[in-house]
C-alpha cells in the first residue's frame, strides 16, 4: 500500500477527478493506492446528476471483489 509520505507517485495528495462504473463521477484527493489500483480518496465529492455535488468524506474505491466462498 502507498501512503501519503512516501513518493511513489507524483499523483499523491493531489486532486484527481474518476469516472466509475455505472456513469459514477467523483473528484477528491489521491491518500493512498495498491499494485490493484484500489485507491483510497479523502475529501471526496460525488458529481451527481443535474450538476449537484455531494460530499462524501473518506471513501475506498475497490477495482475488482471476488466472493472466495459460494454466496
Amino acid at each position: 500500500l502507498c501512503l501519503p509520505g512516501s513518493h511513489d507517485s507524483p499523483l499523491m495528495d493531489k486532486k484527481l477527478s474518476l469516472k466509475l462504473n455505472g456513469g459514477r463521477h467523483v473528484q477528491g484527493m489521491l491518500w493512498a493506492f495498491d499494485p490493484f489500483m484500489n485507491l483510497v480518496v479523502d475529501e471526496c465529492m460525488e458529481m451527481a446528476t443535474g450538476g449537484q455535488q455531494n460530499n462524501i468524506g473518506m471513501v475506498v474505491i475497490i477495482i475488482m471483489l471476488e466472493a472466495l466462498e459460494r454466496v
